[in-house]
């Protein structure tokens, strides 16, 4: 676990998408204690860089497997455990789901359009993520089609 001194707790995210009918796609998931529309996220293992990490929690959390691009979206910091967290939030491109995943007993997940994922988040400061995720969709839509296999 990544902890910095003065228990401040480094974190990553991303912003699961996939692209359909041409169309951005968020996924979003619900989070464990107030059931509001999240990001997958968690502390940045010692072993593993904020994208290997970010990676790892998608799968646990969302139940998705992909490639996390090397764009750094934005971060935020929140207090938790006594200290602050600062997360780090990159796009991950969503080319695995499972119907079977470690945490679908106790989250929901949900796929949605950039527009209606701003009005399902309800944090301000993923809200302001999500502002600049869109600003990328063009970039990020232009890259998968020039990187399908």
């Amino acid at each position: 676990m990544r902890i910095e001194s003065n228990s401040k707790y480094i974190q990553s995210a991303v912003i699961p998408f996939r692209v359909k009918k041409n169309q951005i796609e968020i996924l979003l998931i619900t989070s464990l204690n107030s059931g509001k529309w999240i990001f997958p996220k968690g502390i940045v293992e010692d072993n593993l860089t904020a994208q290997e990490s970010a990676l790892k929690e998608a799968f646990e959390e969302a139940g998705v497997e992909g490639e996390v691009l090397d764009i750094l979206i934005g971060d935020y910091s929140y207090d938790k455990w006594g200290g602050t967290c600062h997360v780090r939030v990159y796009p991950l491109h969503v080319k695995k789901i499972f119907d079977q995943w470690l945490e679908s007993e106790e989250r929901k997940r949900c796929w949605t359009s950039p527009d209606d994922a701003l009005n399902l988040v309800e944090k301000p400061d993923l809200k302001k993520l999500l502002l600049k995720f869109n600003k990328l969709s063009k970039s990020l839509k232009s890259y998968i089609s020039n990187n399908q296999v």
